[in-house]
């Protein structure tokens, strides 16, 4: 169940890891899904399916919203998946939208957009 939809996510991050980042990314921003540690698996596939749930349930509303609040629907899912799955995580991993790397920003919406 978490495999394909998991996929689906990562393979959206890592399309705009290589489009957006500066420079080099670290090797753990595109490592391949077989190398993903199983709490991330889990994520991935947790904000997809939220994703998904949100696109359908908004009946067609979702394709209104700016690729702004698109974007922060991913990190704020995101983030509470981290949550889930750390006890005390680095700020760096929890931080708001607008303490996010422009790089980062832009990776979200394209994921947003791409399991639109």
């Amino acid at each position: 169940m978490t495999d394909e939809p998991g996929r689906v996510f990562r393979d959206a991050w890592i399309a705009g890891v290589k489009e957006h980042f500066p420079g080099e990314p670290k090797p753990g921003y595109v490592a391949p899904w077989e190398d993903m540690p199983d709490w991330e698996r889990e994520a991935a596939a947790a904000v997809y399916q939220q994703i998904r749930q949100f696109v359908e349930i908004s009946a067609g509303g979702a394709t209104k919203l700016t690729r702004e609040q698109k974007g922060r629907f991913v990190a704020i899912c995101w983030t509470a998946q981290i949550h889930r799955h750390f006890e005390a995580p680095k700020p760096s991993y929890v931080a708001d939208w607008d303490a996010l790397p422009e790089w980062q920003r832009a990776t979200d919406i394209g994921i947003f957009e791409a399991i639109e």
